[in-house]
């Protein structure tokens, strides 16, 4: 986080990346005052903290379900759901034409033109319901066995997803359209700044988790993040070789990924 925190960084550029991250990637009335690459580069770095506010929120729907007595399954849905509406749905709906222009087999240009069509196709609506239905799994296990580690999980993934949109724009990973919002964060966070930013969530995350459940839930938590990282790269490999690059829709199947595997090792031992 250094390369936003840093008194070398003018205080409006700060101030303009945080609007930058919120109005993009929440719903909450923020207005956006500058929409440039440099407003980009720091709101991508600021991208964990919006994905903290959404996940905080995920969890007050899902404990407050869950200690009302409706279930750990309910809870669950719950703090899936609560993300989706904090974002109108913009990373499902990337997930799901991700998952028909990858699966659609046709050259860059053409899936391109497929991941920009309104509707979705039978990739996406498998890829959607897996997902979802993996997310819910992941919750319900955790929930069952108390409200903080539901709460935890709900948490961690939210910061996670976003966490990857920060890694997905790293300098190394190029646009795959001239126009849109992915040309606009694409290629402007260092590779420095994007490391220093995972090694600070996963500090956090760790720090979190042994406040939550001591050292065995600690390194639980901290093998999350680079987990949700891995699976993120993984998909931006693929994007890349396909596609030549990233757009809207890929930072928001990124976003999924990631938040997808830190649930599911934060299920696992």
């Amino acid at each position: 986080m250094r390369a936003v925190t840093t008194s070398r960084v003018p205080a409006r550029t700060r101030t303009d990346g945080l609007r930058f991250a919120f109005g993009t990637l929440t719903v909450l009335p923020v207005r956006i005052g500058r929409w440039d690459r440099t407003a980009a580069r720091s709101g991508m770095l600021w991208a964990p903290l919006a994905g903290l506010v959404v996940g905080v929120a995920a969890a007050a729907v899902g404990t407050a379900l869950l200690l009302a007595g409706a279930g750990a399954l309910l809870a669950s849905v719950a703090s899936v759901a609560a993300p989706a509406v904090l974002t109108r749905g913009l990373h499902l709906d990337g997930l799901a034409d991700t998952a028909d222009g990858l699966g659609s087999a046709k050259p860059a240009g053409d899936a391109l033109a497929i991941m920009k069509r309104s509707d979705i196709g039978p990739f996406g609506v498998v890829t959607l319901l897996l997902v979802l239905l993996g997310q819910v799994a992941a919750l319900f296990r955790l929930y069952g066995e108390g409200w903080l580690p539901g709460a935890l999980g709900a948490v961690l993934a939210a910061t996670a997803a976003r966490l990857a949109l920060t890694w997905a724009a790293r300098t190394a990973v190029p646009a795959a359209r001239p126009e849109g919002l992915g040309a606009v964060v694409a290629a402007t966070v260092p590779l420095g700044a994007a490391l220093g930013t995972a090694a600070l969530v996963t500090a956090a995350a760790a720090g979190a988790g042994w406040a939550a459940g001591g050292p065995y839930r600690a390194v639980g938590c901290a093998l999350a993040v680079p987990a949700a990282l891995g699976a993120a790269e993984l998909l931006l490999r693929r994007c890349l070789r396909r596609l030549g690059g990233v757009n809207g829709d890929v930072f928001g199947a990124v976003a999924e990924t990631a938040a997808t595997a830190a649930l599911l090792v934060l299920t696992l031992g």
